[in-house]
């Protein structure tokens, strides 16, 4: 077995499918707390620098339900701006989703994530199983299922993690992720690349999802980007664009669409009003785009600090979402993911970061 620590990971690469990953992970894992030290890596291209958090079973940063537990970059940094971190200002794990308690942002333990988290929304297996029973969320595990209908925002119990196996070099982390249930019939290997690329201030993700089982793998997946640009509040000092003239319904009678107290649909861009303060809270169900990938794009500026970032992938969307609190500013683009026995289905996501001159 390979041996490890926190700072080992951070400096040398590394081949990890140790007992932590393999064994079925204690139960109550899915609603603890993380770790006073989780495991960790570093990447850089010499140009951008990222820090993640690494899939363990027993010393993982993030060991819930929601998210897919590889790839989590809590800390991002080009040219001295910072784009990913906490939106959340403590985890407990009484706490459903998220609320705000005596003016911080709480978080439970399943949204307690950072940076452009994956989440395969759709469970396999859930409908079909007994309370009791299995079934499987990508990129976390075999869980059990319990009474009452499925809740992506509470925590359920890991009964295995799969097999993690992670590969580092100096720009990159590839991450697999291999699990079979033979009592629901789900079996696949799951594969992402994070990468800087190598001479520009660019991060790519690429992922590969190969069906080992007997049915087909139905469900879907978005990048739920929590974006927390120098730590500024969505407000007027954001641009937030798309490729398509957006609609939503119903529109308000007269004049540009208002979708809720805070922002305003103006052609292909979502503008806010004020700056989010206190509890508030500005969701926006994002519709208009086509069948075509071109329309996968979302483009984030922030004028007041002259940084911003352009997030697209290569498969058409199936739905988006704008969320936002006084912390994070958040864009959750959906695909569609349908994968036959021995098949494989893959999907890029390409974020770029930059600089704007002739700002404040």
């Amino acid at each position: 077995m390979i041996r490890y620590t926190p700072a080992l990971l951070l400096m040398w690469p590394f081949v990890l499918a140790g007992a932590a990953a393999t064994h079925a992970a204690d139960p109550s894992m899915s609603s603890a707390l993380p770790p006073a030290n989780p495991l960790e890596a570093r990447i850089t291209n010499g140009i951008v620098t990222a820090k993640l958090y690494l899939p363990s079973a027993d010393k993982g940063y993030y060991r819930s339900t929601r998210f897919d537990w590889s790839g989590a970059i809590y800390s991002l940094i080009y040219k001295g701006h910072e784009y990913y971190g906490p939106w959340y200002d403590k985890i407990d794990p009484s706490v459903i989703n998220w609320v705000h308690r005596d003016g911080l942002v709480v978080s439970g333990p399943c949204s307690a994530l950072m940076g452009p988290a994956n989440e395969f929304q759709k469970p396999l297996g859930f409908d079909d199983a007994k309370p009791g029973g299995t079934f499987i969320k990508i990129g976390v595990g075999v869980l059990r299922k319990e009474d009452g209908p499925y809740n992506s925002y509470k925590p359920y119990p890991v009964l295995n993690p799969g097999k993690w196996t992670i590969r580092k070099s100096r720009n990159q982390i590839v991450f697999t992720q291999e699990l079979s249930d033979p009592g629901s019939g789900y079996g696949y290997i799951y594969r992402k690349t994070v990468r800087l690329e190598k001479g520009k201030p660019e991060l790519t993700i690429e992922h590969s999802l190969k069906n080992t089982g007997k049915l087909v793998i139905d469900s879907n997946v978005y990048n739920h980007n929590f974006v927390v640009l120098d730590r500024q509040a969505p407000g007027p000092d954001f641009t937030f664009r798309v490729p398509f003239s957006i609609h939503i319904a119903p529109p308000a009678p007269g004049g540009a669409p208002r979708v809720n107290n805070f922002t305003v649909v103006r052609d292909n861009q979502i503008v806010y009003l004020k700056p989010l303060s206190g509890t508030d809270e500005a969701v926006v169900p994002i519709q208009g785009f086509g069948d075509s990938a071109r329309d996968n794009e979302v483009v984030m500026e922030n004028k007041r600090v002259g940084a911003g970032l352009k997030i697209s992938n290569d498969r058409p969307l199936s739905r988006e979402l704008l969320w936002s609190i006084r912390t994070v500013l958040a864009v959750e683009p959906y695909i569609a993911i349908n994968v036959q026995p021995g098949n494989e289905f893959t999907w890029t996501d390409t974020i770029d970061y930059y600089t704007m001159t002739g700002t404040q």
